[in-house]
């Protein structure tokens, strides 16, 4: 598939990229800090990488749980992230009104996996010529995600990125099939989401739970079957985040997935 050319940075040329950072922006403060983290492992292994956070979470089980600053102060906070440490920023956009406001910061639109269907949304979101990340949804099929694409290129856009983040398997459970990877990959970039992937969607009743003992198994198995990035979710200290702490990867064992994963990225392009 086409690379996509960023500011900063191309992703999909071959080399492995990743998208990272805290589920939701929780304080200028701790984004900042995590960004900062972030940056000297990319700089550390010269990695590809995108830096990640919702600046409202629309989507929680709960109308009490925590969903983030908002879109001015969290695009704001976004953009110091761009240009204090020279990272591509990417984030949720959940509604059509927030597409042009949310594409002055943004490098990368993400459609949530929820809304993928959202057509409207979806040719908002291409129409700023932005590159569109979609997230399979839940319950659709590796194939369907053909007509998801469709919209993206039918507004002269074709910078398109599919993200895989598990399918619904039975009541508050996800299972990755691996196939779909390699489905998509016909229709763009493909990435794999290890950390939604572990989620337990609301099987914490008022919040989603999760396992992250297996994101290092199935980022493994994704990066063998050829993906372009993965994506994960990470915190200074995961028992204490307001958002997918249970399937969030702590930032202090970041960087031996990553070797782990440039390891196995290196042997399958011999």
């Amino acid at each position: 598939m086409s690379a996509i050319v960023l500011d900063s940075l191309t992703i999909g040329d071959g080399r492995l990229f990743f998208i990272v950072g805290p589920c939701v922006i929780e304080s200028g403060q701790a984004t900042l800090a995590l960004a900062a983290d972030l940056k000297k492992l990319a700089d550390k292994w010269k990695l590809p990488l995108i830096f990640k956070s919702s600046y409202d979470k629309a989507n929680r089980s709960s109308h009490k749980s925590f969903r983030g600053p908002g879109l001015e102060e969290g695009l704001e906070i976004l953009a110091t992230v761009r240009r204090e440490f020279n990272l591509p920023v990417l984030s949720d956009v959940h509604s059509v009104a927030e597409v042009e406001e949310a594409a002055k910061v943004l490098d990368i639109l993400q459609i949530p996996a929820f809304l993928c269907r959202q057509t409207d949304l979806i040719m908002a979101a291409a129409t700023t010529g932005k590159p569109v990340n979609v997230k399979k949804g839940q319950f659709m099929a590796p194939w369907d995600m053909a007509n998801v694409v469709a919209k993206v290129h039918a507004q002269g856009n074709h910078q398109v990125m599919l993200t895989e983040r598990g399918t619904t398997f039975g009541y508050n459970n996800l299972i990755v099939d691996m196939r779909s990877l390699q489905l998509m990959r016909e229709h763009g970039l493909v990435v794999f989401d290890a950390t939604h992937s572990v989620q337990l969607p609301g099987g914490a009743g008022e919040s989603s739970g999760g396992d992250r003992h297996f994101v290092e198994t199935l980022a493994r198995a994704a990066v063998a079957v050829g993906v372009d990035g993965v994506f994960l979710e990470v915190h200074r200290d995961p028992e204490q985040a307001r958002c997918d702490g249970p399937n969030s990867l702590p930032i202090a064992d970041m960087e031996d997935l990553v070797r782990v994963l440039l390891a196995i990225h290196h042997a399958i392009t011999l």
